[in-house]
């Protein structure tokens, strides 16, 4: 269903290693066979990504039909509530794009199955620990400022939406399996169809039916496990031959090794989502924090819909690295960073080059306030670096994923967001009156301290070692499904240096 037959050449890695670079036609010619696969798994990506970003959008446009007491109460809890558990639920999951394609890279198909369980045992254990953030979201809400009214509607549409809790705990370990065998075509699918469902869904309950916030709930709820449910039956169906042999009592060995990087995974991603969301707290602070919450929201929200695009990617990298770092062909993987970064860094001068030569009006479409859309324009400058910047910097974050690195990078992230970052952006926002230029400067800074660490971390890499660390990681929890415990070693090893 798509471009499955990228897999086969990976397959038991027997494919020997690309011939090492020693000319520009050649460096061309292999570029041209690496694009066409990124570019075979980026696309669908991509597409994945936006459509499942956008049931709650979509949701929320609906809720729009409604009052506004109601409207606010979905974006309230889609934005906060529903956003922290994606959060979480992501990252978590991607600890399977670490161990899934090093193993299919490998050949080792039968452990993709067992990962995937084990991760749903994970996720879902995690889903019931938020539950408390769903049924005691009201007074969580007020704590942070929230009025009154949209905290206690938000809450009861909180606990409606318990059950899209869980699908996140399920659909992240599917799409992390699926991903890791260049299944992405059958994803895209799956999440188009959901989409339309969606639409049909939200007409139907919300502006038909009148059902107001129920019909909201009932639209979303069943459109994620719309997702789950279809992609778990095309792997039920035995589409993936191999990597589902069917349940086993062995998901529920070595939980406490596997807990531990899907943590570390958890961790490195929020720290990168929570850190935009922290911005608009920082703007609350200025003088005018109307006009700062605006335009530091409407900068972010063009941000989000440009990271999308470039999680495709960043799904794209970590499947081609796990697998030529579990085929044991270390130049391949090396290639691959290359060609990526400079795709990625092309489209993002396309952005950095849209926002300027519109930086009068790309604020027009999101306000009618002529100083909010001023304000907007104020940062064009380095709102366009931001762009530039966040097309490499996911790719890099692919790259450490599908190397097995997620401990290096939480550590990166929180230095360089949290330590450097967010307080140079309060007091340059605040205390040298550069007000949102100023937070955004600080937010910039942390995010191109974090893409150079990166970058060389990644040109410090030694790719032979990588690989042979992917083979050690692969015996350990493939070749004993009852003894995986010593994995917590090697993901604290890095080729790089002793970290």
């Amino acid at each position: 269903m798509g471009t499955e037959n990228l897999s086969t050449p990976l397959l038991h890695g027997l494919e020997p290693d690309i011939d090492e670079i020693k000319n520009f036609g050649q460096f061309c010619k292999e570029a041209k066979v690496e694009n066409r696969k990124l570019w075979s798994l980026a696309a669908p990506a991509i597409f994945t990504a936006v459509a499942q970003y956008s049931l709650g959008g979509l949701t929320q446009v609906f809720a729009g039909r409604l009052t506004t007491l109601e409207l606010d109460a979905v974006s309230t809890e889609n934005m906060v509530i529903a956003g922290l558990a994606f959060g979480i639920m992501i990252g978590m999951g991607s600890a399977l794009e670490t161990l899934c394609g090093q193993a299919f890279g490998a050949g080792q198909l039968h452990m993709l199955g067992i990962y995937m369980q084990r991760s749903w045992v994970i996720l879902n254990t995690m889903c019931v620990c938020l539950l408390p953030i769903y049924i005691w979201a009201e007074p969580i809400l007020k704590f942070f400022g929230e009025s009154d009214d949209i905290a206690a509607l938000s809450a009861k549409f909180a606990l409606y939406m318990i059950p899209q809790l869980f699908a996140y705990g399920f659909n992240f370990p599917i799409q992390k399996f699926l991903q890791s065998q260049s299944k992405i075509m059958t994803m895209a699918w799956i999440s188009a169809a959901a989409v339309v469902y969606h639409v049909i869904m939200c007409w139907l309950l919300i502006v038909k039916l009148e059902m107001g916030l129920s019909g909201a709930a009932i639209a979303l709820n069943s459109s994620w496990w719309l997702v789950v449910l279809g992609q778990f039956a095309y792997i039920y169906l035995g589409y993936c031959p191999g990597a589902w042999t069917g349940f086993s009592m062995s998901a529920f060995h070595g939980l406490g090794a596997f807990a531990r990087l899907s943590i570390a995974s958890a961790i490195m991603m929020c720290l990168e989502f929570w850190y935009y969301m922290l911005l608009v707290v920082i703007a609350g602070q200025l003088e005018n924090p109307q006009i700062a919450v605006a335009a530091i929201s409407i900068c972010t929200n063009l941000n989000g819909w440009e990271i999308m695009i470039f999680l495709g990617f960043n799904a794209a990298i970590s499947v081609r690295i796990s697998n030529e770092l579990g085929a044991g062909r270390p130049r391949a993987a090396k290639f691959s960073i290359v060609v990526v970064v400079i795709s990625a860094l092309i489209i993002g001068i396309i952005f950095f080059a849209l926002v300027l030569g519109l930086r009068n009006v790309y604020a027009l479409p999101f306000t009618t306030s002529p100083i909010v859309a001023s304000a907007v324009s104020n940062l064009a400058v380095i709102f366009a670096f931001t762009l530039l910047l966040n097309s490499v910097q996911p790719v890099l974050t692919g790259v450490a994923v599908g190397a097995g690195w997620q401990w290096l990078v939480a550590y990166v992230n929180l230095a360089c967001y949290y330590i450097v970052g967010l307080p140079l952006g309060f007091l340059l926002g605040k205390y040298f009156d550069m007000g949102v230029k100023g937070i955004w400067t600080g937010m910039v800074s942390g995010v191109g301290l974090q893409t150079l660490v990166l970058l060389i971390i990644t040109l410090k890499t030694n790719w032979t070692k990588e690989a042979s660390l992917a083979d050690s990681r692969i015996k350990q929890w493939g070749g004993s499904v009852d003894a995986p415990e010593e994995v917590a070693q090697t993901n604290g090893k890095y080729s790089h240096g002793e970290v």
